[in-house]
């Protein structure tokens, strides 16, 4: 088995459960995944319902590092804020809204910051002080967004915020995945991060959703792993009702579920000669040129 914080090896890998506390049925797996000693890290919903649920279920798993998954597009905020809302449900718009308004110029940057402290402070409040940041449907890459929920995440200490820019040669053969790489890129390259894009560290994960192909396309990715640290976005989790009027990816997360617990993905881990890390442990060394890319 490989374990979080064996022996260093050039490779490290950081496999990061989203959606902690969108349903009940989803927190169970992503405890499950990281009792199994797989998933390292979790990113947390606190707006919802079973929010109070992934608390509970994170006390018994006190080796998992818990960041924050800020959500713009699901349920109601915390606090008042109009631009980010319908005015008839005080709901969040849907992700294409919410986009679309961010673009136009429609968004105030006092109601991103507030909504994103308040949600932050919501798990510091709850005793899990957050270590790292990323968000559902990847609404802080939005240029608009990002630079505010940078700034308002390293005002609590919180230096590693995904940027979700994936290599176009992962899955290439993925129209709709490629399609969804190139948006975030183009996005990617909008933003400015400060010091969140220095820490910035190699991603993949969107190429990988899709029920039956998952691992297909999950096992001939760990071998092509690069120096470093790379985070691995994935989404185990049980299909109930709640997690269904939430989110359309739903029983897909019982497939990577299965896969990630599996013995055969933890002996591929180690013929790989990977170390599994989390952003609690780890120590960025940049790359030769890293820095500059991202500037």
């Amino acid at each position: 088995m490989v374990r979080v914080g064996s022996t260093p090896s050039p490779i490290r890998l950081i496999i990061n459960a989203d959606d902690f506390g969108i349903s009940r049925g989803v927190n169970i797996g992503i405890i499950e995944a990281a009792a199994a000693e797989v998933v390292t890290s979790a990113s947390m919903i606190v707006n919802l319902p079973a929010f109070a649920d992934a608390l509970d279920r994170a006390v018994l798993c006190p080796a998992l590092s818990l960041g924050i998954h800020l959500n713009f597009t699901v349920g109601r905020p915390l606090t008042r804020v109009p631009s980010l809302t319908r005015r008839d449900t005080r709901e969040f718009y849907t992700l294409p809204a919410l986009v679309a308004r961010a673009s136009l110029g429609l968004l105030d940057s006092s109601d991103i910051a507030r909504e994103c402290l308040a949600q932050i402070d919501r798990m510091i409040d709850a005793g899990f002080p957050p270590t790292h940041l990323d968000s559902h449907r990847h609404v802080h890459a939005h240029p608009v967004i990002f630079s505010v929920v940078t700034r308002a995440a390293a005002s609590r200490g919180i230096l590693d915020v995904r940027i979700p820019r994936e290599s176009m040669r992962v899955n290439a053969g993925d129209w709709r995945a490629t399609l969804k790489k190139t948006g975030l890129l183009i996005c990617a390259g909008l933003s400015r991060g400060g010091a969140a894009a220095d820490r910035a560290i190699d991603f993949v994960g969107v190429s990988l959703q899709g029920g039956k192909s998952f691992a297909t396309r999950l096992f001939a990715l760990i071998p092509q792993l690069q120096t470093g640290t790379t985070e691995l976005m994935t989404h185990p989790g049980y299909a109930d009702a709640s997690l269904a009027q939430h989110d359309s990816y739903t029983l897909e997360r019982v497939t990577e579920l299965r896969v990630l617990t599996s013995r055969e993905f933890r002996d591929l881990l180690a013929r790989s000669g990977v170390t599994l890390t989390s952003f609690g442990q780890r120590s960025i060394v940049p790359r030769p040129g890293q820095l500059a890319q991202h500037h």
